[in-house]
């Protein structure tokens, strides 16, 4: 299977081992990407797990997961990396009625003793 977030390559080369924990994201792009990729298949515990422990009291595995469920997800388009902390991206997926939306947010991203983490977005447009 081609990997939800875009990169092609194959899920198992790409996003599958950070999902599995067999590695983490080495940068802040890679973990984009294999958030993206966790909305698509989805995987709210790996969503929960990639958010910055002190802000994962403002999410809800259960918000996340059903969030991945109910819609469909198409394409992941980088836009900037301005910083090696920041990200600015655009997440394609039709919603639950199949109308196409797109998700516009400038990310912030922390390292943290060698992992990164979501910390928190800006929504654009």
């Amino acid at each position: 299977m081609n990997c939800p977030c875009c990169s092609g390559k194959l899920y198992e080369n790409c996003c599958k081992p950070f999902h599995t924990g067999e590695q983490h994201a080495p940068t802040a792009e890679a973990l984009m990407r294999s958030r993206f990729s966790a909305f698509a298949i989805p995987n709210g515990e790996y969503l929960m797990k990639t958010t910055l422990p002190t802000k994962r009291k403002f999410h809800n595995k259960k918000d996340l997961q059903e969030w991945g469920e109910i819609n469909e997800w198409t394409k992941l388009e980088i836009i900037n990396l301005p910083a090696l902390n920041q990200l600015e991206f655009k997440a394609y997926y039709n919603d639950e009625n199949g109308k196409p939306q797109i998700h516009h947010e400038h990310s912030l991203f922390k390292n943290l003793n060698g992992r990164w983490y979501y910390v928190s977005g800006k929504f654009m447009d």
